[in-house]
């Protein structure tokens, strides 16, 4: 993700999460980070198409701090859901979550959403709590959920479609 995909990804993230958007400010803060030797985000766009003029129909950002990665947005266009974008995306912030050599990732998730969760559970991630009123103004619960990483002796196969 880059400055000048910050408009679409904006206009998506409206649409998808009309009560509890991300600000501009937001995005722009999670991007300073996204950069040069000191990074500690990861921030990614999809697009339709050969990418050129496509649209952008889904985007993702991890950011990673002493070991322990964070999911902090993943989200498709609504046309997408069940083409298999999402779990493209979750695998390329499970990348970055490596990259980053994170023993674990975090991600909360509202409670009215089976959808993600069941993406999340196909990932390896398994529930540890919950954060009451974390999305506002709604007042919506997350659940928060958790993946540690495993050697490669240990690992599963990925899941995702």
């Amino acid at each position: 993700m880059r400055w000048w995909d910050l408009a679409p990804v904006l206009e998506l993230e409206r649409e998808l999460f009309p009560e509890d958007a991300w600000s501009p400010g937001m995005f722009w803060s999670e991007l300073a980070h996204a950069r040069g030797p000191q990074a500690t985000r990861r921030y990614l766009v999809a697009e339709a198409g050969d990418g050129r003029d496509g649209r952008l129909v889904g985007y993702g950002g991890l950011a990673a701090v002493d070991g322990t990665g964070d999911i902090q947005t993943i989200a498709t266009a609504r046309d997408q859901w069940g083409t298999g974008l999402g779990s493209r995306l979750l695998t390329e912030l499970l990348g970055a979550a490596t990259d980053f050599e994170c023993h674990e990732v975090l991600l909360e998730v509202r409670v009215d959403n089976l959808r993600a969760q069941r993406l999340y559970e196909r990932f390896g991630f398994e529930p540890i709590g919950f954060r009451r009123g974390y999305y506002q103004p709604g007042n919506v619960d997350a659940l928060v959920m958790r993946r540690t990483t495993q050697t490669s002796s240990e690992a599963p196969p990925v899941q995702g479609t």
